[in-house]
């Protein structure tokens, strides 16, 4: 690794590792990745919250790790590349330790999922990708109420028009997966990604 990123890698370690020693999640038989993938405000850190409450994930929120290297984050392609191969280090290190990964990022292209097809492969961890989607309005509606109130939880600051500079280059997920319309009731799929945890990945994808 360069020099910008240890420093980067470092940095957002001690906060990961701050989660892990409050929450102190149980160490699974066999970790898991879980990448979660889709455009801003379809509802990937809602799911990822919902998800974490069943079952331990040490998560990886890219909006919160971010702000960690970049306190007003512009979302450039730079930037992108940045916080995300910090990230493919630290999902690495942490799933050889022993634990859980939950990936919450846009990952929105083949180029990127790639990595982390990748990484399930060394490690051996079982891999499940969500892929969240809504309508275009309810997506408007969220990004707008999220931006009106100032006190969302939520690291994000991607609004209406990072989501439409990032539509277009949104790439179908090429392997097996979980379609995830949160515009709907998301407690089916929840519950499909649950049985896949606790079978340890061992339940095969529909």
């Amino acid at each position: 690794m360069d020099d910008q990123l240890n420093k980067d890698v470092a940095l957002m370690r001690q906060v990961l590792d701050q989660d892990l020693a409050v929450n102190q999640p149980r160490m699974p038989a066999q970790p898991l990745l879980v990448a979660m993938c889709g455009l801003p405000g379809t509802g990937k850190s809602y799911f990822a919250a919902r998800l974490t409450e069943q079952v331990p994930f040490l998560i990886l929120e890219t909006d919160r790790l971010r702000k960690v290297l970049v306190e007003h984050p512009k979302y450039t392609t730079g930037e992108h590349r940045r916080v995300f191969n910090s990230c493919y280090h630290l999902i690495q290190y942490y799933l050889i330790n022993g634990y859980s990964v939950l990936f919450d990022a846009t990952n929105l292209n083949e180029e990127f999922r790639i990595y982390l097809y990748d990484i399930a492969d060394a490690t051996g961890a079982p891999l499940a990708v969500v892929h969240a989607t809504a309508p275009q309005k309810t997506v408007r509606q969220r990004l707008k109420q999220r931006k009106a109130d100032r006190h969302a939880n939520t690291y994000s600051d991607a609004g209406w028009l990072i989501y439409t500079r990032l539509a277009p280059v949104e790439e179908p997920v090429e392997r097996e997966h979980y379609a995830l319309d949160t515009s709907k009731d998301i407690g089916p799929v929840l519950e499909k990604v649950v049985d896949w945890a606790r079978s340890n990945g061992q339940i095969k994808l529909d």
